[in-house]
């Protein structure tokens, strides 16, 4: 399965380039605070299919990190909605 558009719905499940277990997207532009830097990432991510066991073990990566596509999460046009309006508030942010 190849899905190159940005923003996968959520509860996708994807493997990670070089990663040994599956991680299921769980929200969108985390920010990493700490040191100064404040990243953002397109994803947040637990384990797959453990879930989300403690919040010290997210898993914060961007798009073009995913080697693999197992499962897409729920699309419809409320989550299409939602993916138009984040693409545009990212856009006026960089």
């Amino acid at each position: 399965m190849n899905n190159t558009e940005k923003y996968l719905p959520l509860g996708s499940v994807v493997l990670l380039k070089g990663g040994e277990k599956k991680i299921m997207i769980i929200g969108y532009c985390p920010v990493q605070a700490g040191d100064n830097t404040n990243n953002t990432y397109d994803y947040s991510g637990c384990l797959w299919p453990e879930g989300l066991i403690s919040s010290d073990q997210v898993a914060l990566f961007n798009h073009d990190q995913i080697d693999k596509i197992f499962c897409l999460g729920l699309s419809n046009d409320e989550q299409k909605d939602f993916i138009t309006k984040l693409k545009d508030f990212m856009n006026t942010q960089n």
